[in-house]
């Protein structure tokens, strides 16, 4: 009954083999490897950008924090949700690679940006002349960091709205698989033909040790994100294991397929939820993530029994009426078993009764 996160799970077998086959030997480092080759030729085919930039890192901090300070000049916004992770869980390392560049936070219901109230900051931003940061990049967390999605309209108008005020777009897709199966849309349509111009493509979160790719669809934008890399202590010698990673998960469709196993058991899991008497969902289960609260003694109850998630807010009191609600994250990945969403779901159950 492990809800914590998705990056805590298991590694599927096939990166592991994956691994394993590339271990052998001898390799050209620091991405020059054959392994790195067949992964750029693969993820550019994969979102239907022949002329794509391609850079592998080993986590998802790297890969936002980087690929906005390729987009960001020290003295810029960088408009996100008020919710997003670039907001909540990156201790200020977009600020930092960016060499300053200010965060501006947006509203917009269930972690999802607000068109109007982007393009009110939009027109805002800089209108000081020097006394004022200047517009800067867009970045979009998608899944979001409330476990809903952007649909590609939504993607889209965003996308125009900051284009037309001169700011490119970025797309945090830690859960990027998750999303897309969701939606039922090719890659290409969830980002460059909605006018995504860098994307953080996830695959830590989706079953894979350790690595991420930023795809970069304006490739004049790649030597600038090398150096960068480079620099920030984030470019790997033995590149060739970050390959290995993402070919695996890759091959055969293992992305798309780990993700919709995540999906449905969130899925699962939020029906379940609905039929706990005293329980309720917090926003639209789209993706893998849900937030839900029921009250304190069914939460003692399940946590007694070996449960593990996060409380959100993580400020709510442990001690307290056991008739008080509780809110809660729960998160899903590709190995969740049935068998233990239904344990958990029982013990809410008995505890409600």
């Amino acid at each position: 009954m492990f809800f914590a996160s998705d990056n805590s799970g298991p590694a599927h077998p096939a990166i592991l083999a994956g691994l394993g086959r590339e271990n052998p030997g001898y390799a050209r480092g620091y991405g020059a490897d054959d392994a790195t080759a067949r992964v750029v030729a693969r993820l550019r085919e994969i979102f239907e950008a022949p002329g794509a930039a391609v850079h592998l890192v080993a986590t998802g901090t790297a890969a936002n924090a980087l690929a906005l300070a390729t987009l960001a000049r020290p003295w810029d916004a960088v408009f996100c949700h008020a919710d997003s992770h670039a907001e909540e869980d990156e201790c200020g390392a977009p600020e930092f690679f960016t060499g300053g560049a200010k965060l501006v936070t947006l509203p917009g219901a269930d972690a999802k940006i607000d068109p109007e109230a982007l393009a009110v900051a939009l027109a805002r931003t800089g209108a000081m002349g020097v006394h004022g940061v200047q517009r800067g990049p867009l970045t979009l967390t998608q899944a979001t960091e409330r476990g809903t999605l952007y649909s590609l309209t939504e993607i889209t108008r965003l996308a125009e709205i900051a284009h037309s005020a001169g700011s490119r777009v970025h797309m945090d897709g830690a859960r990027f698989a998750n999303a897309l199966v969701a939606l039922g849309c090719t890659p290409a349509e969830m980002t460059w033909k909605a006018g995504v111009d860098a994307l953080s493509f996830g695959g830590t979160k989706n079953g894979c040790l350790g690595v991420e790719a930023v795809i970069l669809f304006d490739p004049s934008l790649s030597w600038e994100f090398e150096l960068r890399r480079k620099r920030a202590g984030h470019l790997f010698s033995k590149h060739r294991y970050l390959a290995a990673q993402m070919e695996a998960y890759l091959a055969d469709g293992l992305w798309l397929d780990l993700a919709s196993r995540a999906n449905a058991a969130a899925a699962r899991l939020a029906a379940g939820l609905a039929q706990v008497p005293g329980a309720r969902l917090l926003h639209p289960v789209e993706a893998n993530m849900i937030f839900a609260g029921w009250p304190r003694a069914g939460h003692a109850r399940v946590q007694a029994a070996g449960a593990a998630y996060y409380p959100w807010p993580a400020t709510q009191a442990p001690e307290g009426p056991p008739e008080e609600e509780l809110t809660a994250r729960l998160v899903c990945d590709w190995s969740m078993e049935a068998g233990e969403i239904d344990r958990f779901l029982a013990l809410l159950a008995d505890a409600a009764a």
